[in-house]
């Protein structure tokens, strides 16, 4: 059930707009900042220094896209990078950036199956030249209110998607993400059913602005971002878009994805940015602007499919406040 908050009212706490699992890592991992900090915080720092390095990637060119390129300021690249929601590498936004550096990025092939005329097992380096890469500054709009705005290096899905060759059974496209808990140290938690896994319909994922990604910001992605190849659905919450994908799968039925599995009355399966729709815990009107704006400095209207409109053609006829 909804539950409408009025417009632009703050959530006071933590643990009234995260699942409780989630909330006490979270408070444990500040304890464990706690102790660093009164050790004299070298462990801390250690960790910092460690997460700012691998950020260092491979140079990546791309052109750019001006018809698929947000006018808004970007967010500074240190902040794209340290603020991130990567369950996989723990709950608490610093969390990935600390810890993926376990992620190994090469080897790793994408297998894409299910109901295609031409199933593959590809290389990404290969996925990478697929097609010609382009920079499209993209908004991101986070569920808990927060957004940015990255400059993304990769290609329409559809490019991928059209040498399949789908059958007419494939109504949906299933995105299957890395679950390795010798690599990530999140798997071994209970906050999510692992694999993650993602879906689209299939006019969603043929739609020219959803972006397989290999890059941002002029460079690979950094494995807190999703490396090597991760989705970005820019009308979507940004836990649509999923990260380190493995597998792509056509198939007949609407999958079941990792969010709606664990919360089905807060996350549907559509998840369009809609400002009409509040979150069953707090208001989706407003977003704060990451490296934008303080935490206190006053929010910026939420836009109806994130300032996309050309999409809303997909949901013609369909009610946005039932199928959230």
């Amino acid at each position: 059930m909804l539950i409408r908050r009025p417009n632009g009212l703050d959530i006071p706490y933590a643990s009234e707009i995260t699942p409780q699992a989630v909330y006490e890592q979270r408070r444990e991992f500040i304890k464990k900042m706690a102790m660093g900090a009164a050790a004299g915080g070298a462990l801390w720092e250690m960790a910092n220094r460690e997460a700012f390095a691998q950020t260092a990637a491979a140079k990546l060119p791309a052109k750019l896209n001006p018809a698929y390129s947000a006018l808004d300021k970007q967010t500074p690249f240190k902040d794209a990078s340290t603020y991130n929601n990567y369950y996989e590498f723990g709950t608490d936004k610093s969390e990935p950036a600390v810890n993926a550096h376990t992620l190994k990025t090469r080897p790793w092939t994408v297998s894409i199956e299910g109901e295609v005329k031409k199933p593959m097992t590809i290389d990404i380096d290969a996925l990478s030249k697929l097609a010609p890469l382009e920079e499209r500054a993209y908004r991101l709009r986070c569920v808990e209110g927060w957004s940015m705005v990255i400059p993304w290096i990769g290609y329409s899905l559809s490019n991928l998607i059209k040498k399949v060759e789908p059958t007419g059974n494939a109504k949906y496209v299933e995105f299957v993400t890395l679950a390795d808990p010798k690599q990530m140290p999140g798997v071994n938690s209970r906050v999510l059913n692992w694999p993650y896994v993602e879906g689209l319909r299939m006019d969603e994922a043929m739609h020219p602005l959803t972006l397989l990604t290999v890059g941002m910001y002029g460079q690979v992605l950094p494995n807190q971002n999703g490396a090597p190849v991760r989705i970005v659905v820019p009308w979507k919450y940004g836990f649509k878009s999923a990260k380190s994908i493995v597998k792509i799968r056509f198939v007949k039925d609407m999958p079941k994805t990792a969010w709606n599995i664990s919360a089905p009355s807060e996350y549907g399966f559509y998840s369009n940015v809609n400002p009409d729709v509040d979150h069953p815990r707090w208001s989706q009107a407003t977003e704060r602007r990451i490296g934008e704006d303080g935490f206190f400095q006053k929010k910026r209207k939420t836009l109806m499919f994130n300032g996309y409109n050309d999409v809303a053609s997909l949901y013609t006829g369909m009610d946005l406040k039932k199928n959230f």
